[in-house]
């Protein structure tokens, strides 16, 4: 069983957890998620099976899309709504005009400093590792790039947000980022991904859903999506037969220049390899037959 198959994951159990999940329910020695969720967080979690897994790190790399609800007047020390209080203050009065001029701030390339609570290692450890040790550690930031950020409604207390940005970006941070430019402390109340590279709600299965495809074979064959969907982001390079089994073999053959990454695809369509262009050849990052 290879291929993609995009669940929508539900509050609570961890991105793992979802994997366990998956790979008991189906029986698949191999799955791996291309992107954690936090437990609160719901949404687009894009699972790899079989032999997708040798690219599940380049869905990883794909921009994210989400819908964000910041309450406002509290900071938490995980920055999201299932830490603990640590200051608060009044909220002021709130305009469209104030809170546009805000978030401008937060649209374009910038450094974003990742939250204690993170997966990010430092040292060799986790940060959520030294965080629940009771240590903070200095981070560094890392630029991160955010596409879109539209403010869908707000009241007095709350901003509801819809966030389009690169890989890595913390909307937890974003949330608490926000808090402090308006003066009175933030956090993430609740999070929702709607994209996740090329895959999007309209691509997801809740995970409740699951079992129900080992009754339908064929509804599991309509779900789960071949690996070549799984990177149409990146330009595609076209090989003939012969050069096809070269590719098969890692040996590098001439390419037309693309800047960046491309998929490498055979005279059927079959996906054989992600690689880079150097100097006018192929240099393989993965040989996928």
């Amino acid at each position: 069983m290879d291929g993609v198959l995009v669940i929508d994951k539900p509050k609570g159990p961890t991105s793992f957890d979802v994997v366990r999940q998956v790979r008991g329910l189906l029986r698949v020695k191999k799955v791996g998620h291309t992107g954690t969720l936090d437990p609160m967080a719901t949404g687009v979690l894009p699972l790899c099976l079989g032999e997708a897994t040798k690219v599940a790190g380049f869905i990883t790399e794909g921009d994210k899309a989400y819908d964000a609800v910041v309450r406002l007047g509290a900071e938490t020390d995980t920055q999201d709504a299932e830490g603990k209080v640590v200051a608060e203050a009044p909220v002021p009065p709130l305009t469209a005009s104030l809170l546009e001029d805000v978030l401008g701030r937060f649209r374009g390339t910038f450094e974003q400093v990742p939250p204690m609570y993170s997966a990010v290692k430092v040292g060799g450890k986790r940060l959520y590792e030294l965080a629940r040790a009771g240590e903070e550690v200095e981070r560094a930031s890392r630029q991160v790039t955010v596409y879109e950020l539209v403010l869908r409604d707000f009241n007095a207390t709350q901003l509801h947000l819809s966030v389009r940005c690169s890989k890595g970006f913390f909307v937890r941070t974003l949330a608490y980022d926000v808090g402090r430019a308006l003066g009175c402390g933030a956090h993430l109340e609740a999070l929702r991904r709607t994209a996740s590279g090329p895959f999007s709600l309209a691509h997801a299965l809740p995970l409740a859903d699951v079992p129900a495809l080992l009754r339908e074979p064929e509804a599991l064959v309509r779900r789960l999506l071949p690996v070549s969907e799984a990177l149409v982001d990146l330009p595609a390079v076209l090989v003939s037969a012969a050069d096809a089994e070269r590719v098969s073999h890692g040996v590098p053959v001439e390419a037309p220049s693309h800047p960046g990454r491309v998929r490498v695809v055979g005279p059927s369509g079959v996906l054989l390899a992600v690689a880079e262009v150097v100097r006018g050849r192929l240099r393989y990052l993965r040989v996928l037959v």
